[in-house]
């Protein structure tokens, strides 16, 4: 007997008791539509949370920090300036594994426009902020060095500042209007790209209705880049900034903030260009390391560049997105582990199902066995047979777990307003069905071996 044969006789079989073959699948429907099903959502989740990760800019953006000076510092530390502008400067012009840096100030302001307020926190920033951030422009310009130089009243401002501002035409471009920030006059020079989550921006595509939380909200995990609000550094600092500096700089500041109500402020010649400039703080440092494969040497140079501004004191520390993406990988290699585990449960329960149900088959045809063993069938003939009619169970069972896995990812996301799209791989279709036909397999090796090992004589007794 080959096998298309006995494959023919299993099919046979299994026609020829729908309802109990029916029931014996339902095991393993469960089991391929849970496991396949853990599998897209896991991995739906591990890429909505690596998608905000590289929307705020990514592995390779780093963040210089305050700390405690370490113990046998402690007497000197006042010796440090802090973060100051004159980081930025150093590592802007020594460092060869930074490809970006950025000194901010942040400050909260009134934003007015034509009798439409709003009070937020706006930033003054170098033109690398877009590309340490991951800001896009929908439209008009970056900020420039020109811009820094004259320190220009123009800012770059996010979709949301748009639709507060311009509720009338909430989805403008606004350039070249003016918005009053502290009653001072800001050109806008450029729009940045609405950010919001991929169901969302297929719900808009597609004209639906975007995907509300149980709390009838739509919550945007990018309200706060949409809500971004540049102005060059050097306007922020003579404008608004220029009162808290040093005191070893205080007549600067005194002169910068006595012509700081107009919007011809004085040029900082030389706050940015070739001199570093007095020991401003600054609100954030932020860096970028141009290959994030080197980032042990990328920060160990960086370290070195500001243990030169600090005087040789550590008050400073990193704060990497390593931590972050390791996290988040760590966390999807757990989940996904456990929630395979459960669900693989169901599919152990589904072969303990094909095994008794074969059992009992046997059991019904054991006098067919005894005939066929009569007529010449080998023991192996026989093993086969019911070893492919448990597999050919698995099979069809599979092939409906996968169709019902679908559906059951669109209830579970319906069910949990779930912005996470499952995502669908072709390893973990191959990998699910392919389990449940390892698991059919197995299963039918008990009943196989028992059905092989029957005599012909003593079968034939069962009437």
């Amino acid at each position: 007997m080959n096998f298309w044969n006995s494959l023919t006789i299993g099919i046979r079989e299994i026609l020829s008791h729908k309802f109990r073959s029916i029931l014996t699948m339902f095991g393993i429907i469960l089991g391929v539509a849970s496991l396949l099903t853990t599998f897209a959502l896991i991995e739906g989740l591990a890429k909505k949370n690596r998608e905000i990760l590289n929307m705020l800019g990514g592995i390779e953006r780093v963040l210089v920090v305050p700390q405690e000076v370490p113990a046998e510092q402690v007497a000197s530390a006042e010796l440090s300036p802090g973060r100051t502008l004159a980081d930025a400067e150093a590592i802007r012009k020594q460092s060869k594994l930074i490809s970006a840096v950025e000194p901010v100030y942040d400050q909260s302001a009134l934003f007015r426009r034509e009798g439409h307020d709003y009070r937020y926190v706006f930033r003054g920033v170098w033109p690398d902020h877009l590309t340490i951030q991951n800001h896009h422009l929908q439209a008009g310009r970056n900020i420039s060095q020109l811009d820094l130089d004259e320190a220009a009243h123009v800012c770059i401002i996010g979709t949301k500042i748009v639709e507060v501002l311009w509720p009338d035409r909430p989805t403008c471009k606004p350039l070249g209007e003016i918005i009053m920030v502290n009653n001072r006059p800001f050109k806008v020079i450029g729009v940045l790209e609405n950010y919001e989550s991929d169901e969302a921006k297929r719900a808009r595509l597609e004209g639906r209705p975007i995907p509300k939380t149980r709390y009838g909200k739509y919550w945007n995990p990018y309200d706060k880049k949409n809500l971004t609000f540049l102005v060059p550094f050097t306007t922020m600092f003579y404008d608004f900034k220029s009162a808290g500096g040093s005191s070893s700089s205080s007549s600067t500041s005194t002169s910068a903030t006595s012509s700081s109500s107009t919007a011809g402020s004085p040029k900082p010649s030389g706050l940015l260009k070739d001199d570093p400039g007095p020991n401003y703080k600054i609100d954030e440092l932020a860096l970028q390391v141009a290959d994030p494969s080197n980032m042990k040497p990328a920060l160990d140079e960086v370290r070195r560049i500001l243990l030169g501004t600090h005087r040789g004191i550590e008050d400073f520390t990193f704060d990497t997105r390593q931590d972050w993406s390791d996290t988040i990988e760590q966390q999807t290699k757990q989940t996904r582990f456990v929630g395979v585990l459960i669900a693989s449960i169901a599919l152990v329960v589904g072969g303990i199902g094909i095994t008794n149900i074969m059992l009992a088959s046997i059991t019904e045809r054991i006098r067919e066995i005894g005939v066929r063993r009569a007529v010449g069938a080998k023991a192996g003939h026989i093993f086969t047979q019911i070893i492919v009619e448990g597999s050919a169970i698995a099979v069809l069972g599979g092939l409906l777990g996968l169709v019902a896995s679908f559906s059951l990812m669109r209830l579970i996301e319906f069910a949990t307003d779930s912005e996470s799209m499952a995502i669908v791989h072709t390893q973990a279709v191959l990998a699910s069905f392919s389990f449940a036909v390892v698991i059919g397999v197995v299963s039918g090796i008990y009943p196989a071996w028992s059905a092989s090992r029957v005599e012909p004589i003593e079968a034939l007794r069962y009437g």
